[in-house]
């Protein structure tokens, strides 16, 4: 691992493949890259055992520090598909995002995966005495909201939903 990061090292999301986040992961810090792959535990049920595994949290990932000279090096590196980005251009991801996965690594809190919702997106409530509700996620403060509204009225009504009762709703 480098001994302290430049200015112009930033963090990258590299795709791999299925199952090979943690192979891919030692191959680059051979190379003396600065890694992240955030692991949680699952519990799995086999036919004739329950085990407790531990999966990424971004499957198919693997997060890596480089500055964009190093590129080929990083690309060179088996396992590594491509770099993420849109339109062909690579996208750094935010320092902030970063010091997000670590904070929540350090913590020994339980994490888990979870469908990136974000406020304006319509979701549906799939536990609890609101199931099968679909309306508008909005977040106020730190709460979540169910915004459902009557077009004819022109008026909405909103409630409190607890995140792990909600799942996004899928496009028509």
């Amino acid at each position: 691992m480098p001994e302290h990061n430049t200015p112009a090292q930033k963090w990258y999301a590299l795709t791999v493949p299925h199952q090979h986040e943690r192979q891919t992961e030692k191959a680059l810090q051979s190379k003396g890259l600065e890694t992240l792959v955030p692991l949680y535990r699952s519990r799995r049920q086999w036919s004739d055992r329950v085990k407790d595994v531990e999966l990424p949290l971004f499957a198919g990932y693997v997060l890596c520090q480089f500055d964009w000279t190093e590129r080929i090096q990083v690309l060179d590196t088996p396992g590594v598909a491509k770099i993420v980005g849109f339109g062909g251009i690579a996208v750094a991801l935010e320092d902030s995002e970063i010091t997000g996965i670590q904070k929540m690594m350090a913590s020994k809190l339980p994490l888990a995966p979870w469908p990136y919702l974000k406020t304006g997106d319509r979701v549906r409530v799939e536990h609890g005495l609101m199931r099968g509700l679909e309306g508008t996620l909005l977040r106020i403060k730190d709460a979540l909201r169910l915004v459902i509204s009557v077009e004819s009225l022109q008026r909405s009504v909103a409630v409190e939903v607890d995140r792990d009762a909600i799942v996004p709703t899928r496009a028509a």
